[in-house]
């Protein structure tokens, strides 16, 4: 009876979804659409993978088609992703992964993305890919276990960028003061770039330059970039800063009685071992 059930659930589920970073894409996926952080065809993730994740599902020598990207990654060379489709819809990974997602290895000249799986009916990597591999190249410099880059339009963090100044320091500290937990999780702070046309080697140049001494990257009136060595660590950063904007919208033209004082902040990073951005807390060398 219970193998009848499963051989009936497996025939059921979607091509792909036996494959452990497939369906923890698409179930990552449906969680920021499921926020409200990604509508219609917004928002992307890249992944990257070991050879020995992918090889046992697919066969890593059988290359379906090849993409030229629009700027040479050397630094990524061999490298293998999975990564979301572009023009593609969040609410329906979950039901299609191979039409929604795709598995790329980076050519050994670095010139070329091969696909070795999805992007079913020539669908193309997200538009926002040059600015995933210069993140990844940017992070992998200060973290060999970074993998995961994650974009959305969490919906607190973009309301926030029209009321807030939009100085680093000053927008994290205000993070910061929103919830006691976020000085522990995102002690670097969070990076802040102009407004820039999405898409274009250009914004990614800028989000990049800011990966080097931040894990998070927000676009004003656009959304944010997250990056983590897991799935569940960029969605956890980015989810928090969310949580924060969220509170600040919440409390803003409000009479605030009461905040996370700077001393608190220093006593909550000394708890829990962390080392805060120099220059946000009060009194700090800048």
């Amino acid at each position: 009876m219970n193998v009848t059930l499963q051989t009936e659930r497996e025939r059921t589920q979607p091509a792909g979804f036996d494959i452990p970073f497939v369906r923890e894409m698409a179930e990552i996926t449906q969680h920021m659409w499921k926020n409200g952080w990604d509508e219609r065809n917004g928002g992307n993730v890249s992944y990257l993978l070991k050879e020995e994740e992918v090889a046992p599902y697919m066969d890593i020598h059988q290359v379906i088609r090849t993409i030229t990207p629009a700027f040479s990654v050397q630094e990524l060379a061999g490298q293998y992703f999975i990564v979301t489709a572009s023009g593609k819809y969040f609410k329906n990974v979950l039901a299609d992964p191979e039409g929604n997602l795709g598995v790329l290895r980076v050519s050994a000249d670095g010139q070329e993305l091969e696909v070795l799986w999805g992007l079913k009916g020539g669908a193309n990597p997200t538009s926002e890919l040059p600015t995933h591999f210069m993140s990844h190249i940017e992070r992998l410099k200060i973290d060999p276990n970074h993998r995961v880059v994650m974009h959305n339009h969490a919906t607190h963090v973009l309301a926030m960028t029209f009321i807030h100044e939009l100085h680093e320091a000053r927008f994290t500290k205000t993070l910061w003061q929103m919830c006691t937990e976020c000085v522990v999780v995102f002690p670097d702070g969070v990076g802040i770039i102009p407004w820039m046309m999405p898409g274009s080697n250009e914004i990614g140049r800028a989000t990049a330059e800011k990966m080097q001494e931040y894990h998070a990257v927000i676009w004003p009136q656009h959304g944010i970039f997250g990056t983590g060595t897991t799935i569940d660590e960029a969605f956890g950063l980015i989810e928090t800063i969310e949580k924060a904007a969220q509170v600040y919208m919440l409390v803003a033209g409000h009479d605030i009685r009461q905040r996370i004082t700077d001393e608190q902040l220093r006593a909550l990073a000394l708890q829990f071992g962390v080392t805060p951005r120099p220059g946000v807390i009060e009194g700090e060398p800048n």
